[in-house]
């Protein structure tokens, strides 16, 4: 069903008749959120891009005997050309996000999965099918930008090495191992939704969260290496070293591995993963090609530096809490008929069950709000950066830190120039010239 029509019907059912205003009012206020913060992330792109190029000529001053202004200008070219197709991203997904909700986008795609399952379907699959069906389309578009990015703009800048055959095969796997996992989890929330009464939300909140921490534990162990191979550690004076470090820092992991990360891009990283005694330490070949070994000791000691403050625990009770609130709202709006029906969707609470449409809504439309306090999160993650390279700089090189960073901000083409707005309202991590500031007190001899 359309969206004027829906919105018109959900208006003259008898539930609605006390109520006339709040559809109106939700679709006025979701298009208002709509507008104003797609405007603001295209000022921001717009400030970043101009920031950039004018400083695109010259290498700032800290970084003049450290980075080549080939380099350099390569970060500029690479940031302006992701911004680029960031503003066409930005602006087909606001077409589309309007096309699912206000001009009822959603609301056709559901009456179709029932026309085409039949009256006698059981209401639980008919919503997974729905479900389904929703992500595959979302899939269906996103794909032209995906291909761009990997085979056209990463190629363009050499960080691409991903082969069609590859990414064809990653993308078959994400689409089955996506199914196994979510569906699953998806079926649990639905069936709590409609079987656990008006307190179907907390239940629903529980599982969602034991889900998490289990995937914490399957991930390293059979998920991630369906896509990658991790080979143990075979540097025996490097694995002597980064032992040393973590025995130092009374930290211990189920392994240390190298990941194949060069087969499908040139970036270079390293990371933790696992929770509890499931927890490993990889590396990416790229990273161990283009590090020295108390280059890799200081990468590693951020690194600890987050579990060392308890960063991961902290984001996870954040996590926590904020699905908890967002469960909460969830179970509130999906009993609202003006929710539905100020999003383009024909309600039925009365009849068949709402809850994938309730679920599907709620996705599409808690990220317009909560984009205007994404700068607080953005924030406290930087905190956190800043927390983990103090430490790092405590336990081994403040110099070799400093070198690490400025090979991995040139390597993965990474601006030196950002604009300090844009920074403050998307950067999980403190550009490069404000981290290196920090250190220069910090740091210990080289």
């Amino acid at each position: 069903m359309h969206g004027a029509d829906s919105f018109n019907v959900a208006l003259n059912s008898p539930h609605m008749q006390d109520t006339l205003p709040a559809p109106l009012l939700m679709a006025s206020l979701f298009a208002a959120a709509v507008t104003i913060s797609l405007l603001t992330r295209l000022w921001l792109a717009s400030r970043q891009m101009r920031h950039v190029a004018r400083h695109r000529n010259a290498v700032p001053a800290a970084f003049a005997g450290t980075v080549g202004l080939a380099a350099h200008q390569k970060a500029a070219a690479y940031t302006l050309a992701k911004s680029r197709l960031g503003l066409l991203e930005m602006a087909f997904g606001t077409a589309v996000l309007l096309g699912w909700t206000l001009l009822g986008g959603l609301g056709a795609l559901n009456q179709a999965v029932l026309a085409v399952l039949g009256p006698d379907t059981a209401p639980l699959v008919s919503q997974l099918v729905l479900l389904a069906a929703f992500a595959l389309v979302g899939g269906l578009l996103d794909l032209p930008f995906t291909l761009y990015r990997t085979f056209v703009l990463e190629a363009r800048f050499g960080f691409n090495k991903t082969t069609p055959a590859l990414w064809l095969a990653d993308l078959v796997k994400s689409v089955v191992v996506g199914g196994l996992v979510g569906l699953p989890i998806a079926a649990l929330v639905l069936w709590l939704m409609g079987s656990a009464g008006g307190a179907w939300w907390l239940w629903a909140w529980a599982a969602w969260m034991g889900f998490n921490l289990l995937l914490l534990w399957l991930y390293p162990t059979f998920i991630a290496p369906l896509f990658n191979q991790f080979k143990p550690l075979d540097d025996e004076t490097l694995r002597t070293r980064v032992t040393a470090l973590m025995q130092r820092c009374g930290f211990t992991a189920k392994g240390l591995f190298v990941m194949d990360g060069s087969r499908r891009s040139a970036h270079a990283n390293a990371y933790f993963t696992g929770f509890g005694a499931a927890k490993r330490v990889v590396f990416y070949d790229t990273l161990l090609a283009k590090l020295s070994p108390g280059e890799v000791d200081a990468v590693l000691a951020h690194e600890l530096g987050h579990f060392k403050h308890k960063h991961v625990v902290k984001r996870i009770a954040g996590m926590f809490a904020m699905s908890l609130l967002g469960f909460a709202l969830l179970g509130w709006l999906s009993t609202q008929a003006w929710f539905y029906a100020g999003l383009g969707v024909n309600p039925n609470l009365n009849d068949t069950p709402n809850d994938a449409l309730a679920l599907l809504l709620f996705m599409l439309a808690i990220p317009v709000f909560s984009f205007f306090v994404s700068p607080l999160w953005a924030q406290l993650s930087r905190q956190h950066e800043f927390e983990a390279d103090a430490y790092a700089v405590s336990q081994t090189s403040g110099h070799d830190l400093s070198t690490a960073l400025l090979k991995l901000y040139e390597d993965n083409a990474s601006t030196l120039t950002p604009d300090p707005l844009f920074v403050k309202f998307y950067y999980s991590h403190p550009p490069a010239s404000e981290r290196l500031a920090r250190m220069t007190g910090q740091a210990l001899p080289a």
